[in-house]
């Protein structure tokens, strides 16, 4: 985990980033210290995790299953952990501390979301901090919708679970994204307003898979962080 902090006025908020690769690589440019780099500028304090891989997820009947244990998941956790136990040293408010993730990453921060529970057992007062962020941005995500169940079912994969604990979130995608289908977020939207979690969904035509914040043609690409910067205003984060 790497810490940075603004040089300018601080608003005593964090946010963990988790970068995308697959579960097979971990993409720290693209999808993490760049993303850092406008985190600060917001006048926040941003971590960047590069948790462990690869982990290969199992193939049952021909499709992919969750590991039991997911090993970045613990990661992100202990990373969360260390945040809230350590938020004097780093100048921030332990109550809002959230996680923005992309792709596998996303993945990652949508599980942080809905579950308190740890596969690993505590190490010292860090582990025993809620994992929860306070709030979580998910951007074009993934292995979320039980795709077994026709192309437009919405329902969610087993290993799927939902909380009403879970923090308001902000979720980002392209309906071109050929990576990971449109139903993928709309699932997950759904299930969480189903729970009764508050849930902002942007979607864009055009703008593809693992965009990052590098600009192209696609307004997405130079519109999200704007999105982003407002929804945070909207739940008092900023």
């Amino acid at each position: 985990m790497t810490v940075y902090r603004p040089k300018g006025p601080h608003n005593g908020a964090a946010m963990l980033v988790l970068p995308g690769g697959g579960f097979e690589v971990v993409a720290t440019d693209l999808e993490g210290t760049e993303i850092c780099d406008w985190v600060v500028q917001q006048g926040m304090t941003c971590a960047m995790l590069k948790y462990r891989t690869p982990q290969a997820w199992p193939a049952e009947n021909g499709q992919q299953r969750r590991p039991k244990v997911l090993l970045a998941l613990e990661d992100a956790q202990r990373a969360m952990g260390l945040l809230r136990q350590d938020a004097a040293s780093y100048g921030i408010d332990p109550h809002k501390i959230g996680v923005i993730g992309f792709s596998a990453g996303a993945y990652l921060a949508a599980n942080m979301s809905n579950t308190e529970e740890r596969t690993y057992p505590p190490a010292d007062a860090a582990d025993r901090q809620s994992p929860r962020p306070d709030f979580a941005i998910i951007a074009y995500t993934a292995r979320m919708v039980d795709t077994s169940k026709g192309r437009n079912s919405l329902d969610l994969q087993p290993w799927v679970t939902i909380s009403p604990k879970a923090p308001p979130t902000l979720i980002l995608h392209a309906m071109n994204d050929s990576m990971d289908n449109i139903r993928q977020p709309m699932a997950y939207a759904l299930a969480l307003n189903d729970a009764g979690v508050p849930v902002d969904l942007r979607l864009y035509a055009k703008g593809g898979h693992a965009f990052g914040m590098r600009p192209t043609a696609d307004p997405i690409t130079t519109e999200w962080p704007g999105q982003v910067k407002q929804w945070l205003h909207d739940i008092g984060i900023l």
